[in-house]
């Protein structure tokens, strides 16, 4: 994806910052100084439908299909609020206006100790630093909520825009390997990036990577 998966406000500590989502106590909504994050709802369908609909994005993420049409958003919406993803799965929307702009989830891996975040952003919101606003109160929340050691992010090796996102959410490069392109239809190269607990604690005000 494009644009940045934040800096929180640092008004409140974030913890202070979450409430509770009725449909997934374990999955709170999260709120930074721009976006809310929340489940997505059924009204988002169209937008959700209208954004993920490009090729720029379906390409740069693993499981998305192109095209993609209303029917795949509604399904994308019932799956994830009835836990058939398996995934902590968000909405980012805008907090001033409740604009749907993309989503972004963390999924559990192999290891029970480590999780992996995904993202992506509609092409009219790139290049604003919404997805690193995103990902920052989500890997806070992770970090926070959850008994994990590392958080995992992968991207395509042309994927610029979403390598300095993770950069700048302090993951460190680990290596590079393939994964499959629904979009595509085969597989495609990727680099593996990853965030310990510790490296967190030390960035935690996110105050370095401004």
């Amino acid at each position: 994806m494009q644009g940045e998966l934040i800096r929180v406000s640092q008004s409140r500590p974030p913890e202070e910052r979450l409430r509770p989502e009725r449909s997934r106590s374990d999955c709170p909504v999260l709120l930074s100084q721009r976006l809310v994050l929340r489940a997505p709802h059924e009204e988002d369908i169209d937008a959700l439908a209208h954004l993920a609909n490009n090729a720029n994005i379906a390409t740069m993420v693993s499981r998305m299909p192109h095209p993609y049409t209303a029917r795949d958003a509604a399904d994308f919406v019932r799956r994830t609020n009835s836990g058939e993803i398996g995934k902590c799965v968000y909405a980012i929307t805008r907090s001033d206006n409740g604009a749907f702009l993309g989503c972004c989830g963390l999924e559990p891996q192999e290891d029970e100790r480590t999780v992996e975040i995904g993202y992506w952003l509609g092409e009219p919101h790139w290049n604003k630093g919404y997805a690193t606003e995103a990902a920052h109160v989500l890997i806070d929340m992770a970090f926070r909520t959850r008994d994990i050691d590392h958080i995992d992010a992968r991207c395509r090796v042309t994927n610029v825009a979403s390598r300095r996102v993770i950069q700048k959410c302090g993951f460190q490069f680990q290596s590079s390997g393939m994964i499959g392109s629904l979009a595509l239809g085969g597989m495609v190269p990727v680099e593996w990036f990853r965030l310990d607990r510790k490296t967190w604690m030390s960035l935690r005000s996110w105050g370095e990577l401004r």
